[in-house]
């Protein structure tokens, strides 16, 4: 009776632990961007420090990211509706567990110092705007994020998922999950917009793009690091256009057409990427360089590590 015993309170904490859940990364509201081009400038901090205040409501959301006073806002539960909410600078944007905007967007629009963080985000109307808009704003973060819509709709029935335009400087978009969906990410405004969209410095690390028909991601003008994502069943790949310098590394594609290629003398520099049997057939750049530190995953593990990670799944 007593091995019998000892054994069972062996091995009582090993099954404790074999039941914890996986892949579920805790965080803290006060986490500041330590990575890509939001980490430069004097970094984006948002409204880490600031006072916390949840909200469940459309109404209570729009009014407690509204202004520059430092502040982070919690969004628990599902909030619905047809708008766009435009968030104030020096502002963090979190999801609990499990929270969803469905038919609301945010809209970073002259603005600096904002992080968007652990939500979902569905099925916005392109009578509203982007899911997520970035736009002439700067130091701008964006982790960890679901953005989706459907593809039942024609191509205009819903905008971008994922845009950032008019010479947005500073922004790093990581562990996001974008999928099912026409037009994923528009980086630039137009053909028209390159004296200001010249200016563009954006990071896309460990990202999942899956099942989009087109722009994942275009870009135009700027620079564009782009690494460790994986990119699965799209219909079209990185599109870099009208002079964009883009530098595209440890990048996976499966079942995705044209994974690197150029619109208008648009170039790239591409550093060990599995393409999945396609090719890159944009010009040589000269952005060889991303000016700070970064940890590269090895190309054979990127499928792995960004499925397991990409998306709103982070524990507060």
């Amino acid at each position: 009776m007593k091995c019998f015993l000892s054994l069972a309170v062996l091995l009582a904490p090993f099954q404790f632990i074999a039941a914890k859940p996986q892949f579920v990364k805790r965080a803290s509201v006060n986490d500041v961007a330590t990575l890509g081009y939001a980490s430069l400038n004097g970094g984006t901090t948002g409204g880490s420090g600031g006072a916390t205040t949840t909200v469940t409501t459309l109404d209570a959301l729009t009014s407690a990211v509204a202004g520059n006073a430092k502040k982070v806002v919690v969004i628990s539960g599902t909030i619905t509706g047809d708008d766009v909410v435009k968030v104030g600078s020096n502002t963090t944007v979190l999801g609990e567990s499990g929270a969803l905007l469905q038919g609301v967007g945010l809209r970073v629009l002259e603005e600096s110092n904002v992080i968007i963080r652990n939500i979902a985000i569905s099925k916005v109307l392109a009578s509203a705007g982007d899911a997520i808009g970035i736009q002439q704003a700067s130091q701008v973060w964006v982790d960890h994020v679901d953005l989706s819509s459907d593809m039942d709709h024609d191509k205009d029935f819903y905008d971008g998922l994922l845009d950032i335009t008019h010479g947005c400087t500073g922004v790093t978009v990581t562990n996001s999950k974008l999928h099912d969906h026409w037009k994923a990410s528009l980086i630039g405004h137009s053909d028209n917009n390159g004296p200001q969209d010249v200016a563009i410095t954006v990071t896309l690390a460990n990202n999942w793009w899956t099942n989009l028909n087109s722009r994942t991601p275009s870009l135009r003008f700027g620079h564009g690091h782009i690494f460790n994502n994986y990119f699965d069943a799209n219909n079209d790949g990185i599109n870099t256009r009208d002079g964009a310098q883009v530098l595209v590394e440890n990048n996976v594609f499966e079942d995705t057409k044209d994974p690197l290629y150029s619109t208008d003398s648009g170039n790239a520099v591409s550093v060990n990427n599995d393409f999945g049997g396609g090719e890159d057939t944009a010009p040589q750049g000269n952005f060889t360089t991303a000016p700070y530190t970064y940890s590269l995953i090895e190309t054979d593990s990127v499928k792995a590590s960004v499925t397991s990670t990409a998306g709103a799944n982070l524990s507060f």
